[in-house]
C-alpha cells in the first residue's frame, strides 16, 4: 500500500450511509488488532465516520518474526535492525459539521511529531471510497510505504510514538463523545446526514 498522498477536501457523498453500513456488516472484533478494538469501536459509534482498515503497527526482528505479533518491542541491543509494519487507521469521514470537526482535529495530531506522524489520503483508498483519510505513524523517509527497516533506537521511539498516538485517539474520542452526550445516537445519525 502506498499510503501517503496529500490531504484532499471533503466532497459530497450521497452514498455514505449505504457505504458505511456495507463496511460495518460482518465486522467483528477478531478482525482487529486487540489493542485498538476500543478505538475502532469508538470511531464506529460516531455517525460521521467509519473505519476501512487499521493496524496497531507491528515489529519483527530475529526471534520475533510473526508479522501480526502484538508484543511490545523489548530488545536489549542484540539486534540492530527491526522491521516495522505501519500503524494506521483508515477511515471514511462524512461531510457535515461533526465530520469536518473530526477531520480538523485529526489533522492537528501530526503537529506533535510531523517527521513521524502523518494525516493523509491514500490514492487507492480514495479511488474505492471518497473522503477516506489515513492517520499513520511512519518515519518520514518511509511515509509512503507499508514497512520500514529501522535501527533499534528509532524502533523504540516509533513504538512509544505509536502507543501515544492511540492514547491520544482514545482521548479525542472521549472529548467528542462528551460533547455529544446530550444527543441520542438516533439524533446523531440525523445530524450527520
Amino acid at each position: 500500500m502506498k499510503a501517503y498522498t496529500q490531504l484532499r477536501n471533503l466532497v459530497d457523498n450521497p452514498q455514505y450511509l449505504n457505504q458505511r453500513q456495507n463496511a460495518l456488516n460482518g465486522l467483528s472484533d477478531d478482525m482487529l488488532d486487540a489493542p485498538i478494538v476500543d478505538i475502532t469501536k469508538g470511531l464506529i459509534d460516531l455517525p460521521c465516520c467509519f473505519t476501512l482498515q487499521s493496524c496497531r503497527g507491528h515489529f519483527e526482528h530475529k526471534g520475533l518474526e510473526v508479522s501480526n505479533n502484538l508484543e511490545q518491542l523489548t530488545l536489549n541491543g542484540a539486534h540492530e535492525k527491526v522491521t516495522y509494519r505501519i500503524a494506521y487507521i483508515a477511515l471514511c469521514i462524512q461531510n457535515p459539521a461533526l465530520g469536518r470537526e473530526l477531520l480538523q482535529r485529526l489533522n492537528q495530531i501530526p503537529s506533535s511529531d510531523p517527521d513521524n506522524i502523518q494525516f493523509c489520503c491514500a490514492e487507492w483508498f480514495w479511488n474505492r471510497q471518497v473522503n477516506t483519510y489515513v492517520l499513520q505513524v511512519e518515519p518520514d523517509l518511509w511515509k509512503d510505504e507499508d514497512t520500514a527497516i529501522l535501527d533499534l533506537g528509532e524502533a523504540r521511539y516509533i513504538s512509544r510514538l505509536r502507543d501515544d498516538l492511540f492514547i491520544r485517539l482514545c482521548g479525542l474520542l472521549k472529548e467528542i463523545d462528551t460533547g455529544m452526550s446530550g444527543l441520542s445516537y438516533r439524533r446523531r445519525e440525523v445530524l450527520a446526514t
